[in-house]
């Protein structure tokens, strides 16, 4: 019975199920037996679970063909000390309880001890594995070069020093609070990994401060952190009668200044989040006030237009602004001035009007009006239908004709010296077959070295938008003509030889 009670002592203490430690125990007795009557023997212990009573067994396995004698033994053997018999049964034999010397006990003891901590080691990561994205309590043990250990109580967890806020020292007896961001099981046993400057960490302190939150009335939809000196976090309310800044910001401040407290004096702005791209990144970018913006959504850019005494607001000391906002949102941001902003649609409007000017032979006056309905290229006069060009004011149908006429005449013209400047380049006539090039992006193609078919199917497509610049294909596009290239390399592929193919009966076919 006092195995049985050390058994429960050591499950008790180290938080593993009892039958773990008695099959340690059961372990270390077979070890020491195989080390008393020869390790080549089968030799079993099995330890009683109501009485603690040790059984040491032989084990001899019945076999028709003996290969080890030491643990093998034949079926006319076998069924003379036991009738019956068969083959894959085992003769056990009991052996005598082995008294355990000085260097058997320490054996047995390491075997203990290795599976007692391989059974501790199991429960721990089981216990964390499922805990990732928690925030957790513990107490420093130890700092070795900036990395803290922190005793969770019933685990230890690593703070690394970059996971750390700037700053911040720990030293040992210390209460810290972190966010566990990954749980691994490796040689060494678990590795639990927190983190104090992992976005969600802040998350789950508003968590914890914001009683909607943890509702689940206010979802928080997005957070960028800049660690130790400012963050952003946006947030909805799913009830209309409950504001989620207020809410966040508490009385007075309370909710916030709780978790900035925590954060040691982190600056948070509290923004509301909004399904609407523009809306939501002028949210973003408070306190800047911003005059206008202009989104690309295929590249998900935008442009966001401030007054000139704003930019410096906007950007933010070293970009920290402007950077936090593009996290929160997603969004690629370009800040510019009123000033720049006047300043480059000018520039736009002179090139754009001297372009219809050369391009189509008609004087300023047109090339404005053409500029000024929205038209900014060559191609658009080109096809567009011609009652939306005479719309325009000063302009009649005859006109229109006449407008779209020279604008094709340019084009096909363009198209001729682009392909004179293609072959040129040596760019091969089964290149400017494929669809979706123009001429000009073909002349692109080859200043760039792409020249055969080959050339093209080796190109990621992400290589040939950046060859064909920001008026290429987009990305989809750009795949169909890579596979439009490579075709080639498949040709044939599918065609089996006649004199292959079999005959009815079976035989290669005779040419």
């Amino acid at each position: 019975m006092e195995l049985l009670q050390v058994a429960d002592a050591v499950a008790r203490e180290k938080n593993i199920d009892r039958d773990e430690v008695l099959e340690a125990m059961e372990q270390a007795i077979q070890k020491a037996g195989r080390s008393k009557y020869g390790h080549e023997h089968d030799i079993r212990a099995r330890i009683d679970r109501k009485t603690g009573d040790i059984h040491l067994t032989r084990h001899l396995e019945v076999v028709e063909t003996v290969e080890n004698e030491a643990t093998q033994v034949t079926l006319a053997y076998a069924q003379r000390r036991k009738p019956g018999a068969q083959i894959g049964d085992f003769l056990v034999d009991p052996l005598p309880p082995i008294d355990f010397g000085r260097i058997a006990a320490q054996t047995a003891k390491q075997v203990i001890v290795q599976k007692v901590r391989d059974a501790e080691r199991k429960r721990q990561f089981n216990e964390y594995k499922d805990r990732t994205g928690e925030i957790v309590n513990g107490l420093v043990k130890r700092v070795e070069y900036g990395n803290v250990t922190v005793d969770l109580g019933r685990a230890e967890a690593i703070l690394r020093r970059d996971e750390l806020l700037p700053r911040e020292h720990f030293k040992n007896g210390d209460r810290v609070r972190a966010y566990i961001f990954d749980v691994r099981e490796e040689t060494r046993g678990p590795q639990i990994f927190l983190s104090r400057t992992h976005p969600m960490f802040m998350a789950n302190l508003f968590k914890q401060e914001v009683p909607e939150i943890y509702d689940g009335i206010i979802e928080i939809k997005a957070v960028a952190r800049d660690p130790g000196s400012r963050a952003k976090i946006a947030v909805i309310s799913h009830d209309s009668s409950i504001d989620p800044v207020g809410a966040c910001v508490g009385m007075r401040g309370s909710r916030v200044q709780a978790v900035v407290g925590e954060l040691q004096g982190e600056k948070i702005d509290i923004i509301p989040w909004s399904q609407e791209p523009a809306t939501f990144v002028v949210n973003a970018l408070a306190p800047a006030e911003v005059a206008k913006v202009v989104l690309d959504e295929e590249n998900k850019r935008i442009e966001v237009v401030v007054p000139d005494d704003q930019l410096s607001l906007a950007i933010g000391r070293r970009g920290q602004n402007v950077r936090l906002a593009t996290m929160l949102t997603g969004w690629d941001i370009d800040i510019l001035t009123e000033q720049e902003e006047s300043e480059r649609r000018s520039e736009e409007f002179r090139s754009r009007s001297g372009l219809f000017m050369e391009a189509l032979d008609v004087d300023d006056v047109i090339a404005h009006l053409l500029v000024a309905e929205g038209f900014t290229s060559v191609e658009e006069i080109a096809y567009v239908e011609t009652e939306e060009l005479a719309e325009i004011e000063g302009f009649d149908e005859d006109v229109a004709d006449e407008l779209k006429q020279r604008a094709l005449s340019f084009l096909e013209e363009q198209d001729v010296r682009m392909n004179e400047k293609r072959r040129a380049l040596g760019v091969e006539d089964a290149v400017a077959e494929l669809s979706g090039l123009t001429p000009a992006q073909l002349v692109k193609l080859g200043e760039n070295g792409v020249k055969t078919l080959d050339d093209l199917a080796d190109l990621a497509a992400d290589e040939l938008r950046d060859y064909l610049g920001k008026d290429g294909p987009s990305e989809d596009e750009a795949n169909e003509i890579i596979m439009a290239a490579r075709a080639h390399w498949f040709d044939g592929e599918d065609a089996v030889p006649a004199q292959a193919q079999p005959s009815a009966d079976g035989e290669p076919a005779q040419g």
